[in-house]
């Protein structure tokens, strides 16, 4: 098997909070959405309808907020402020489990406030 160039190595060790990059033919906008981690993202392909959620938003609310670096008011804001900004019909896939949409998640943000962690 042919050794890979590490990811790093390819493009440099560098945050990517905001921007857009091209993978394959696809532009994928890159939303900086703290709250599960500092640092995390979540990419929107807008041209496919799509955003990739990562831990940040699940089918039923937001992702864990129980470690050290996590906070849950904040990964709120992430969710509301660029995910709810997103076409209610953009299909969200999570990190793990099953898709759902923007227009299905939102309707129960205030609920998610309300309960806390």
């Amino acid at each position: 098997m042919p050794q890979r160039e590490p990811i790093i190595a390819a493009f440099g060790r560098r945050e990517f909070t905001q921007g857009v990059l091209e993978v394959a033919g696809t532009r994928l906008h890159v939303l900086h959405t703290p709250g599960h981690a500092p640092g995390a993202v979540c990419f929107s392909a807008p041209e496919l309808g799509v955003v990739v959620s990562g831990d940040t938003l699940f089918q039923g609310g937001p992702g864990a907020t129980g470690r050290s670096y996590s906070d849950y008011p904040t990964i709120l804001d992430s969710i509301r402020t660029r995910l709810f900004a997103l076409p209610p019909e953009t299909r969200v896939l999570t990190g793990h489990g099953p898709e759902t949409t923007v227009a299905a998640e939102a309707p129960s943000y205030d609920e998610w406030v309300a309960r806390g962690k």
